[in-house]
């Protein structure tokens, strides 16, 4: 992504206006891109308040990247140890069981409701897990995620 890239937003608010996060909660991602531009944004909780859905980047008038700023600006923030205690616990677990999100009774059920009971995953496998865990260390991902 390329600062001058940004730089060509000319403040239309179609981004804001069709993000579904801005709807629920305090994000403005025409305004955080805006700001990242002046100062450093990675103490932002909006930052992570973002879906990563792609609606602002498919309706922008200008072609701006936007959801790549974002995960860009995120990236970075990751990098200075900045992470939201949430997201922080997420990627703990990803590196702990190959998951993001745990596999309990209750959405057992629901996937067996569903007919998705017994799908695979990578917790069936010794060895597959064992080899993601690799891959994320091997990344560093391990050493972004300690507090």
């Amino acid at each position: 992504m390329k600062k001058s890239e940004i730089l060509t937003c000319f403040q239309c608010g179609t981004c804001h206006a069709s993000c579904p996060s801005g709807k629920y909660t305090s994000l403005n991602v025409r305004k955080i891109v805006r700001d990242s531009m002046k100062k450093d944004v990675s103490d932002s909780q909006e930052l992570w308040m973002c879906t990563t859905c792609y609606n602002c980047q498919e309706r922008c008038p200008r072609g701006i990247k936007v959801t790549d700023a974002v995960l860009l600006l995120r990236s970075e923030a990751v990098k200075k140890g900045k992470i939201l205690p949430a997201h922080r616990k997420v990627c703990r677990f990803l590196l702990e069981t190959g998951h993001a999100i745990p596999i309990d009774d209750k959405h057992a059920a629901i996937r067996e409701r569903i007919g998705l009971a017994g799908t695979e995953t990578v917790c069936k496998y010794p060895a597959a897990l064992a080899e993601v865990k690799s891959l994320l260390r091997s990344t560093g991902f391990d050493e972004l995620i300690k507090e």
